[in-house]
């Protein structure tokens, strides 16, 4: 149990902290409804998943061999966000101009893909995963059922904690006007913005 009970905390600690990946699954709840807020917080908890697998059986070699590549994948991500900001800006403001939200968005697969490479991606994620690797988070005497207990509570973590943010962004969702719901969207995707323009400079 102390492996599940590190696996959990784990995995709640990379999901809470209030993030772009946080702020953008509620944004998209927000505009498409509560099952695209949950696809999309199923592809960031895949990767959540992921990663503690990473974390529990690779150890501190993944970690050494992915440091080289710690500044890239930071202005990488810092452009993606940016774009990614700016994309959902402009569409926010398309729907309002023609008045209509669609709530029956389709296209579900391209919103999976599209978290589990910004997840995957997001320093924040790359580094919180690669600490725990180099810590020995489950130390040089853990068995095979420790680490499997490790993956499956950090993957239960993250995917109940995106799924509520999913479930919150839909009950507000109802209890908002369009006209509230844009400003909550477009305040999302300038947050989504500024966050990446300020990763870039200290890149």
């Amino acid at each position: 149990m102390p492996a599940l009970l590190e696996g959990l905390l784990a995995g709640y600690g990379i999901a809470i902290p209030v993030g772009v990946v946080t702020v953008l699954i509620v944004e998209t709840t927000l505009r498409k409804g509560f099952t695209a807020g949950f696809v999309a917080g199923s592809g960031t908890a895949t990767v959540d998943f992921l990663y503690a697998a990473l974390a529990a059986v690779a150890g501190s070699v993944l970690a050494a061999s992915l440091e080289p590549y710690a500044y890239s994948v930071r202005v990488i991500s810092s452009i993606l966000l940016v774009g990614l900001g700016i994309y959902g800006l402009r569409r926010s403001l398309q729907r309002a101009a023609l008045k209509e939200i669609s709530q029956t968005e389709s296209g579900y697969g391209k919103l999976y893909f599209q978290f589990f490479v910004l997840t995957a991606i997001n320093p924040l994620t790359v580094i919180y995963f690669s600490a725990l690797i180099l810590g020995g988070t489950l130390g040089s005497s853990s068995t095979n059922l420790d680490r499997l207990l490790f993956i499956l509570g950090a993957g239960f973590a993250s995917f109940s904690w995106q799924s509520l943010l999913a479930f919150i962004g839909a009950l507000l969702r109802k209890g908002i006007s369009p006209r509230v719901r844009l400003g909550m969207s477009l305040a999302g995707n300038l947050v989504v913005v500024g966050l990446g323009l300020r990763l870039l400079l200290r890149s």
